[in-house]
Protein backbone atom coordinates (compact mmCIF):
# COMPACT_ATOMS: atom_id res chain seq x y z
CA UNK A 1 0.00 0.00 0.00
CA UNK A 2 1.38 3.38 -0.82
CA UNK A 3 0.44 5.48 2.07
CA UNK A 4 2.53 8.82 0.97
CA UNK A 5 4.47 11.01 -1.28
CA UNK A 6 7.18 12.90 -0.93
CA UNK A 7 8.55 14.73 -4.15
CA UNK A 8 8.04 17.13 -6.69
CA UNK A 9 4.65 18.53 -8.25
CA UNK A 10 5.44 17.95 -11.90
CA UNK A 11 1.45 18.28 -12.93
CA UNK A 12 -1.45 19.64 -12.00
CA UNK A 13 -4.43 19.15 -14.20
CA UNK A 14 -7.92 19.01 -12.38
CA UNK A 15 -8.54 16.09 -11.37
CA UNK A 16 -5.14 14.96 -11.73
CA UNK A 17 -1.54 15.66 -10.57
CA UNK A 18 1.49 13.59 -11.28
CA UNK A 19 4.30 13.60 -8.64
CA UNK A 20 7.78 12.78 -9.47
CA UNK A 21 9.76 10.82 -6.35
CA UNK A 22 13.27 9.53 -6.83
CA UNK A 23 12.97 9.92 -10.76
CA UNK A 24 9.48 7.65 -10.53
CA UNK A 25 6.43 9.71 -11.56
CA UNK A 26 3.23 8.36 -9.58
CA UNK A 27 0.00 10.11 -11.16
CA UNK A 28 -2.93 10.46 -8.66
CA UNK A 29 -6.36 12.03 -8.73
CA UNK A 30 -7.30 14.79 -5.75
CA UNK A 31 -10.03 16.60 -4.80
CA UNK A 32 -10.27 20.12 -5.82
CA UNK A 33 -9.72 21.26 -1.81
CA UNK A 34 -6.37 19.29 -2.41
CA UNK A 35 -5.62 20.72 -5.39
CA UNK A 36 -5.89 24.46 -3.78
CA UNK A 37 -3.52 23.49 -1.43
CA UNK A 38 -0.84 22.47 -3.58
CA UNK A 39 2.49 24.21 -4.31
CA UNK A 40 3.04 25.08 -7.49
CA UNK A 41 4.85 23.14 -10.56
CA UNK A 42 8.41 22.12 -9.88
CA UNK A 43 7.96 22.20 -6.55
CA UNK A 44 8.25 20.13 -3.23
CA UNK A 45 5.46 18.50 -1.90
CA UNK A 46 3.89 15.77 0.35
CA UNK A 47 0.89 14.21 -0.37
CA UNK A 48 -1.07 11.99 1.68
CA UNK A 49 -2.31 8.49 -0.68
CA UNK A 50 -4.94 5.75 -0.96
CA UNK A 51 -4.48 2.81 -3.27
CA UNK A 52 -7.99 1.56 -4.80
CA UNK A 53 -7.78 -1.58 -6.71
CA UNK A 54 -10.19 -3.18 -8.69
CA UNK A 55 -10.32 -5.36 -11.62
CA UNK A 56 -9.71 -2.95 -14.48
CA UNK A 57 -7.27 -1.08 -12.88
CA UNK A 58 -5.02 0.09 -9.64
CA UNK A 59 -5.81 4.13 -8.79
CA UNK A 60 -3.97 6.50 -6.88
CA UNK A 61 -5.68 9.25 -4.39
CA UNK A 62 -4.06 12.23 -3.37
CA UNK A 63 -5.10 13.95 -0.64
CA UNK A 64 -3.32 17.26 0.75
CA UNK A 65 -4.30 16.08 4.66
CA UNK A 66 -4.95 13.16 6.94
CA UNK A 67 -8.12 14.36 8.11
CA UNK A 68 -9.21 14.31 4.13
CA UNK A 69 -7.66 11.35 3.47
CA UNK A 70 -9.75 9.31 6.37
CA UNK A 71 -13.28 11.53 5.31
CA UNK A 72 -12.24 9.55 1.73
CA UNK A 73 -11.58 6.48 3.11
CA UNK A 74 -15.21 6.30 5.32
CA UNK A 75 -16.79 7.50 2.05
CA UNK A 76 -16.22 4.23 0.34
CA UNK A 77 -17.32 2.13 3.42
CA UNK A 78 -20.82 3.61 2.80
CA UNK A 79 -23.24 1.48 0.45
CA UNK A 80 -23.26 2.72 -3.26
CA UNK A 81 -20.25 5.46 -2.46
CA UNK A 82 -16.78 4.10 -4.64
CA UNK A 83 -14.08 6.10 -5.45
CA UNK A 84 -15.44 8.63 -8.02
CA UNK A 85 -18.14 9.22 -6.29
CA UNK A 86 -16.12 9.57 -3.14
CA UNK A 87 -13.77 12.11 -4.94
CA UNK A 88 -16.66 14.35 -6.47
CA UNK A 89 -18.06 15.18 -2.79
CA UNK A 90 -14.87 15.80 -1.68
CA UNK A 91 -14.26 18.34 -4.85
CA UNK A 92 -17.31 19.49 -4.28
CA UNK A 93 -17.09 20.73 -0.98
CA UNK A 94 -14.56 20.87 1.90
CA UNK A 95 -14.25 17.95 4.40
CA UNK A 96 -15.59 20.51 6.78
CA UNK A 97 -18.32 21.19 5.23
CA UNK A 98 -19.58 17.93 4.42
CA UNK A 99 -19.53 16.99 8.28
CA UNK A 100 -21.76 20.06 9.04
CA UNK A 101 -24.18 18.71 5.61
CA UNK A 102 -24.30 15.27 7.63
CA UNK A 103 -24.17 16.50 11.21
CA UNK A 104 -27.31 18.97 10.60
CA UNK A 105 -29.00 16.30 8.31
CA UNK A 106 -28.73 18.36 5.25
CA UNK A 107 -29.47 16.06 2.50
CA UNK A 108 -30.35 19.09 -0.01
CA UNK A 109 -26.71 20.19 0.32
CA UNK A 110 -25.54 16.74 -0.78
CA UNK A 111 -27.91 15.97 -3.38
CA UNK A 112 -26.56 19.17 -5.21
CA UNK A 113 -23.32 17.03 -5.85
CA UNK A 114 -22.53 15.03 -9.08
CA UNK A 115 -24.02 11.60 -8.60
CA UNK A 116 -25.44 12.27 -5.60
CA UNK A 117 -29.05 11.48 -5.71
CA UNK A 118 -31.88 12.04 -2.68
CA UNK A 119 -31.15 8.03 -1.85
CA UNK A 120 -27.52 8.00 -1.72
CA UNK A 121 -27.65 11.62 0.28
CA UNK A 122 -30.47 10.57 2.98
CA UNK A 123 -27.61 6.89 2.85
CA UNK A 124 -24.55 9.09 3.83
CA UNK A 125 -26.42 11.09 6.31
CA UNK A 126 -27.57 7.85 8.03
CA UNK A 127 -24.68 5.81 7.84
CA UNK A 128 -21.71 8.86 8.48
CA UNK A 129 -23.53 10.41 11.25
CA UNK A 130 -22.49 8.65 14.21
CA UNK A 131 -19.03 8.33 12.48
CA UNK A 132 -18.51 11.87 12.00
CA UNK A 133 -19.91 12.83 15.67
CA UNK A 134 -16.55 13.76 17.21
CA UNK A 135 -15.11 14.52 13.40
CA UNK A 136 -12.58 17.63 13.97
CA UNK A 137 -10.79 19.09 10.31
CA UNK A 138 -7.65 20.80 11.08
CA UNK A 139 -4.51 21.91 8.95
CA UNK A 140 -6.65 22.54 5.13
CA UNK A 141 -7.31 26.04 4.40
CA UNK A 142 -8.20 27.87 0.75
CA UNK A 143 -5.67 29.84 -0.35
CA UNK A 144 -7.14 33.24 -0.99
CA UNK A 145 -5.86 34.00 -4.05
CA UNK A 146 -4.82 30.63 -6.54
CA UNK A 147 -2.21 31.12 -9.18
CA UNK A 148 -1.25 29.22 -12.00
CA UNK A 149 1.49 30.19 -15.16
CA UNK A 150 0.84 33.32 -16.62
CA UNK A 151 2.00 31.40 -19.47
CA UNK A 152 -1.18 29.39 -19.61
CA UNK A 153 -4.09 30.76 -21.62
CA UNK A 154 -7.56 31.74 -20.60
CA UNK A 155 -8.76 29.45 -23.23
CA UNK A 156 -6.76 26.39 -21.88
CA UNK A 157 -7.71 27.22 -18.90
CA UNK A 158 -11.25 26.92 -19.89
CA UNK A 159 -10.49 23.51 -21.45
CA UNK A 160 -9.07 22.49 -18.50
CA UNK A 161 -11.70 22.97 -16.32
CA UNK A 162 -14.43 21.72 -18.88
CA UNK A 163 -12.27 18.31 -18.55
CA UNK A 164 -11.97 18.26 -15.08
CA UNK A 165 -15.83 18.70 -14.07
CA UNK A 166 -16.13 15.30 -17.18
CA UNK A 167 -13.62 13.86 -14.71
CA UNK A 168 -15.84 14.08 -11.56
CA UNK A 169 -18.88 13.12 -13.59
CA UNK A 170 -20.37 15.97 -15.40
CA UNK A 171 -21.76 15.95 -18.82
CA UNK A 172 -19.30 17.79 -21.58
CA UNK A 173 -21.94 20.26 -22.19
CA UNK A 174 -23.09 20.48 -18.52
CA UNK A 175 -19.32 21.15 -17.85
CA UNK A 176 -19.14 23.83 -20.54
CA UNK A 177 -22.53 25.73 -20.03
CA UNK A 178 -21.30 25.94 -16.35
CA UNK A 179 -17.84 27.63 -17.10
CA UNK A 180 -19.29 29.43 -19.54
CA UNK A 181 -21.65 31.42 -16.90
CA UNK A 182 -18.26 31.90 -14.78
CA UNK A 183 -17.44 36.09 -15.53
CA UNK A 184 -13.55 36.29 -15.05
CA UNK A 185 -12.45 33.18 -17.58
CA UNK A 186 -8.41 34.22 -16.66
CA UNK A 187 -8.97 32.11 -13.65
CA UNK A 188 -6.93 28.93 -13.33
CA UNK A 189 -8.78 26.05 -13.79
CA UNK A 190 -8.60 25.12 -10.15
CA UNK A 191 -10.99 27.71 -9.79
CA UNK A 192 -12.86 27.67 -12.45
CA UNK A 193 -14.01 24.45 -11.16
CA UNK A 194 -14.28 25.32 -8.02
CA UNK A 195 -17.20 27.82 -8.80
CA UNK A 196 -18.53 25.40 -11.51
CA UNK A 197 -18.96 23.35 -8.86
CA UNK A 198 -20.50 26.07 -6.30
CA UNK A 199 -22.80 27.75 -9.13
CA UNK A 200 -24.53 24.25 -10.10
Amino acid sequence: MIGRLNGILLEKQPPFILVEVNGVGYECQAPMNTIYNLPEINQPVIVHTHLSVSENAHTLFAFYSLEERKLFRELIKVNGVGPKLALAILSAMSAIEFVQNVRAGDSIGLVKIPGVGKKTAERLIIEMKDRLKDWQVTGVSLPENSSQSASMSSDSNIQEAISGLVALGYKPQAASQAISKIDDDSLPAASLIRLALKNM
